[in-house]
């Protein structure tokens, strides 16, 4: 048998996770955010971004709005990850006015190379001061501006085997210290950056001096505090079968070529971290160009694949008897931070 690319990297911790899986009790909430790598100026024009910036103004609120609501009334959120690299103030200000009506929200994205700590240390701050002072976004957490963090070309913490896209040893302690409330890179296959670490909320514990902290971790559990530098919340890895000779791998995206479905839905919940009876299930995609906006959104009277999922996710949640919870990137932090304080710490 053929195994997939980079397998060494992923299938032992997967094959334990499975194991694990199969004494686990029924689960009683599920919690789903959509964490974008969201480039509407990448590889194209300035003119080209905002033409998918209209598109997304038009379409996304009354997605929104016409998807199945959570136990709390509420719509599904869209959290677009902006790149860093790719800052245009009209671009900011579009996604900004999305996000008034809370069905989206802003976080950090960057792709970089060949770059050293105070270089790195230095474009973060500058966007999210910008973010902030400029466009009204971010959150707060225990009097500070925090932000969420996705690395772009999947090379968090120098983990490239040829140290491309990245070049900072020591980044997830650079970010912790920055106000990083979590990491959502993962999962990154079939990139060789991909952490041995699956299907879990963990705090990694790597050494800054080294490439790829992440491999190294300390799960989070209920009750359990903070045990590790930063917290890494991934989301659903593994195989699925269905239609298949050969199992292909399942990483919970989004896109044109990999529609959601039921099944998908099934596989997606069974795979994705669990706290207590909470199951994290974060979804991601790169729905700012065209091909994936068109399947993803629509156009015309044609409906888009965001809708379908909306559905399938809300009929998973009651066919699963799990009480559903759309959120933000920020919104699935808070629920796992609420869930890690140790007894009365609760916040």
């Amino acid at each position: 048998m053929k195994f997939p690319k980079n397998a060494d990297l992923w299938l032992p911790a997967y094959l334990k996770d499975r194991a694990r899986n199969l004494t686990r009790r029924p689960a009683k909430r599920l919690w789903v955010a959509i964490t974008d790598h969201f480039e509407p100026h990448g590889n194209t024009t300035l003119d080209v971004a905002h033409q998918r910036m209209a598109v997304w103004q038009d379409r996304w609120p009354t997605i929104a709005a016409n998807a199945p609501k959570d136990a709390l009334g509420k719509p599904p959120v869209f959290t677009a990850f902006y790149p860093q690299e790719e800052y245009q103030v009209d671009l900011l200000n579009a996604i900004a006015g999305l996000c008034k009506d809370g069905t989206m929200d802003v976080e950090v994205h960057l792709h970089h190379d060949n770059d050293h700590a105070d270089s790195f240390r230095e474009k973060v701050q500058t966007f999210i001061t910008r973010l902030r002072n400029d466009h009204g976004l971010l959150h707060d957490h225990n009097g500070r501006m925090v932000f969420g963090f996705i690395h772009g070309n999947w090379a968090l913490d120098n983990s490239r085997p040829d140290g491309r896209w990245c070049g900072v040893h020591g980044e997830l302690q650079i970010l912790r210290d920055l106000g990083c409330y979590a990491d959502f890179t993962m999962p990154s296959l079939p990139s060789p950056t991909q952490s041995r670490i699956l299907n879990q909320i963990y705090w990694t514990t790597g050494d800054a001096a080294k490439p790829r902290g992440f491999d190294h971790g300390i799960e989070a559990t209920v009750g359990g505090g903070k045990q590790g530098d930063l917290l890494m919340i991934t989301g659903p890895t593994g195989l699925r079968y269905k239609g298949r000779l050969m199992p292909r791998l399942e990483t919970g995206e989004l896109a044109c070529y990999d529609s959601p479905s039921a099944y998908r839905v099934d596989r997606w919940l069974a795979l994705a971290p669990r706290l207590g009876d909470d199951i994290f299930l974060k979804l991601y995609g790169h729905t700012a160009r065209e091909d994936n906006a068109a399947s993803l959104l629509g156009s015309g009277s044609t409906e888009g694949k965001f809708a379908t999922l909306f559905r399938h996710i809300h009929e998973g949640a009651q066919k699963h008897n799990l009480e559903l919870h759309w959120s933000s990137a920020f919104d699935m932090f808070k629920a796992v931070d609420n869930l890690i304080q140790p007894q009365g710490q609760t916040r």
